[in-house]
């Protein structure tokens, strides 16, 4: 089971004190089976790669430039570079990403640069409350998985986080039924080995226990709870208790 933490933009230096407590959870009896992947803002991946040195939590990056080599592209990264500095993930397509301009041909590209660096990818998609509404989720899925992961042929190295973008932030998570029937239709879009699928959106210790009833997920996206070690602590926690 994958706890992916999405820092997203928060945190500095003195943030990095906060994940002894996690730390010290990761080399328990507790975690069992669990896999940490903590996936911070840039300017502390390498000082997280430091901190996790001794422990078997891993690191991954927020978003990369689809670009495989250097360039003239102020302010990116690329996916050689995340590599370089200690990731083995990234989280691509993010719904927050997607609404300031990214495409699916774009994410494709960044997929396809990433797997080429030899990174772990975590693609987001996932539906609006509009489209939600108008019965359109397994056609943008659909569509989401069809451009997005156009021309990969390793997809042992994806995991799919569905994150319906009227979930992130809200609080609001969809029926039991519901998602359910939606990872059940995310895993007949692939042939033979079924990629990782991830939940993400709103996860919190609160609502964990009803997400961990759906058996077919392999693991969650965390966003805004897992700044918190302690609620992270706590979902990882729920999820096998």
């Amino acid at each position: 089971m994958y706890f992916v933490a999405n820092w997203k933009m928060f945190g500095n230096l003195k943030s990095i004190n906060t994940l002894d407590k996690v730390i010290k959870f990761s080399k328990s009896k507790e975690i069992k089976k669990g896999r940490l992947i903590y996936c911070p803002p840039y300017t502390l991946i390498t000082s997280f790669f430091k901190k996790f040195e001794n422990c078997l939590i891993d690191i991954g990056g927020q978003n990369c430039h689809e670009s495989d080599d250097y360039g003239a592209h102020t302010g990116f990264i690329n996916s050689r570079m995340l590599k370089s500095i200690g990731a083995n993930y990234v989280i691509l397509g993010h719904s927050e990403n997607r609404i300031k301009g990214e495409t699916d041909k774009l994410i494709n590209l960044k997929i396809r640069s990433a797997i080429k660096a030899k990174l772990k990818v975590i693609f987001c998609i996932g539906e609006t409350l509009k489209e939600k509404n108008s019965g359109k989720t397994n056609s943008i899925l659909s569509k989401q998985i069809k451009f997005g992961l156009d021309k990969v042929k390793k997809k042992s190295n994806i995991f799919i986080a569905y994150e319906p973008v009227w979930s992130i932030g809200t609080g609001k998570i969809p029926k039991s039924k519901e998602l359910q029937q939606t990872v059940e239709f995310i895993k007949k879009k692939f042939k033979g080995k079924l990629p990782k699928i991830l939940y993400g959106g709103s996860v919190n210790p609160k609502n964990i226990n009803d997400l961990t009833k759906i058996i077919s997920l392999d693991g969650f996206l965390i966003g805004g709870a897992s700044q918190s070690s302690k609620k992270f602590i706590d979902i990882v926690k729920k999820t096998f208790n």
